[in-house]
């Protein structure tokens, strides 16, 4: 188990060490805007803002088109799964959408 954790570790390890600092730089900004956004979305939900209804459906439709590029890339199960059960949550989204409103 630990042979296994440990080259798990080395395999990442080696896979940052090799990306160019602007890349890791710009990949850090968009997870650092990604978080904030979920969190003010999470904010936005907690006191039922009709805003971050559109929010949620904002950002689980920006993960669809690059979840179709790495598709194009190259098909896997999880690739697949992963991409199934995003456009699952977004048609449960949009066809829920209305019955969330504050006159439901």
């Amino acid at each position: 188990m630990l042979e296994t954790t440990l080259k798990i570790i080395e395999f990442i390890l080696e896979k940052l060490l090799i990306l160019n600092p602007h890349k890791l730089f710009f990949g850090g900004l968009a997870a650092a805007l990604y978080a904030t956004l979920t969190a003010v979305e999470a904010v936005g939900l907690w006191y039922e803002k009709d805003w971050a209804t559109i929010l949620v459906l904002v950002l689980v439709s920006i993960s669809i088109p690059p979840e179709i590029y790495e598709l194009v890339q190259g098909v896997t199960v999880l690739k697949v799964a992963v991409f199934i059960t995003n456009v699952a949550i977004l048609w449960y989204l949009l066809h829920h959408w209305p019955k969330h409103g504050k006159g439901a």
